[in-house]
């Protein structure tokens, strides 16, 4: 008998979809939460499985369990770990932990595809075209490249898993894969993908209002509460506002944290580590610890949400060789302007010595530093006018001491 321990998101399923066409009936399939899995390791260890074979994908286990499924091998248990978390690296050391972040080619693993793979190098399941489509859509969208790759295609995959239980998800897949040659969405499924697709659009727009900016542990974070869509308002937030470092998602109902991050100098799986939690450099999550609640959620309650810049200027636009202006809540007008090969900041009238080769590396000064947003024309204009006549009038008193 076989079993199989996975994650209960779109790269664990596929996980389970795929042990499903391999073994059919003669494998138990659990999904799991991050949290869950330890527990369910824990009850296969206190029993006699000496003739099961023991698949865990996509999660880890703790150092309890990492000991006991150590020795169930040593006595001759059967049992492969497969992950391509970087907090998973560590059981790379015992002969069943398999844990691979990327490939040689340079393109990111899933727990998917390696376990697709896997299997296949083991005589235990056959390649299929279908299959080989579906694997590479869940890697695709697990690595998040369907992004850069704009392969739209696996971001749908993901958005129809949530539409529908899991069960009917794994009972979908596994009749098409194995009826079609090619894997492809039928016509209804196309038809709730485009309306849930207008569904996350208006969802983030709405939460795009909501986020605030704080500073924890050195970092500029941006926290918005959300339960759902977690992967994509972390990413449009994340672009939407360069100069943060990171987003925090708070998911009250399930007690969780999502990290995301767009920087390569930011690895938020190392802060999801703070609170027990882990995942990949890019994006990971914890469960909501004391401390975690108190500086996510407890702390910056009280804060205002980040107000957007203006979008729809003629003149007070980004990066404008007359200056762009800015104003913060404490009602500080904050001016990036360009001087010479430079780019300089005043605040209020007063020059804060700071100088930046781009417009860009200004701004987020001025947005981290200052929390300001660009305003819009009217202010923009009757600043400038200000500008104009203070300095008029400051010439004219030159000459008139002359």
């Amino acid at each position: 008998m076989y079993h199989l321990y996975t994650h209960n998101d779109l790269d664990g399923v596929g996980c389970g979809i795929i042990a499903r066409l391999a073994f059919g009936e003669k494998v138990e399939i659990r999904y799991n939460s991050v949290g869950g899995l330890n527990l369910q390791v824990k009850r296969f260890l206190e029993k006699p499985r000496k003739k099961s074979y023991l698949f865990i994908t996509d999660l880890s286990v703790d150092e309890t369990n990492e000991q006991g499924l150590n020795e169930f091998a040593k006595s001759g248990g059967k049992v492969k770990l497969i992950d391509h978390h970087k907090t998973s690296l560590h059981l790379n050391k015992y002969s069943w932990g398999m844990v691979q972040i990327a490939y040689e080619n340079g393109k990111l693993a899933s727990a998917t595809s390696l376990f697709y793979e896997y299997l296949i190098q083991n005589g235990l399941l056959k390649p299929m075209k279908g299959l080989d489509e579906f694997v590479e859509l869940v890697r695709q969208y697990d690595t998040w490249e369907w992004e850069q790759n704009e392969y739209i295609k696996a971001k749908r995959l993901n958005d129809l898993f949530y539409l529908i239980s899991i069960e009917e998800f794994e009972e979908k897949m596994v009749a098409r894969i194995q009826q079609n040659e090619h894997f492809a969405f039928d016509p209804f499924e196309e038809k709730i993908l485009d309306m849930e697709e207008e569904k996350i659009e208006r969802y983030v727009r709405r939460k795009k209002r909501e986020i605030i900016h704080s500073r924890i542990d050195d970092h500029h974070v941006g926290i918005v509460h959300a339960e759902s869509y977690h992967s994509e308002l972390g990413n449009d937030l994340g672009k939407e506002n360069p100069h943060l470092d990171y987003i925090a998602i708070m998911n009250m109902g399930g007690k969780k944290i999502s990290f995301r991050t767009i920087h390569d100098h930011i690895d938020v799986s190392e802060i999801a580590g703070l609170y027990g939690g882990g995942g990949h450099a890019k994006a990971s999550g914890c469960s909501m610890t004391e401390e975690a609640y108190q500086l996510y959620v407890a702390k910056p309650f009280p804060m205002e949400p980040i107000r957007a810049d203006a979008n729809k200027n003629t003149f007070n636009t980004k990066n404008s060789v007359y200056g762009s202006l800015y104003e913060n809540r404490n009602e500080q007008q904050v001016f990036i302007f360009p001087s010479g090969d430079r780019w300089e900041v005043d605040v209020d009238g007063v020059e804060s010595n700071q100088h930046f080769s781009t417009f860009e590396e200004a701004e987020r000064y001025v947005k981290r530093d200052y929390a300001a947003w660009l305003v819009r024309d009217e202010t923009y204009v009757a600043f400038l006018m200000e500008h104009m006549a203070s300095r008029k009038t400051k010439i004219l008193e030159g000459s008139s001491v002359i």
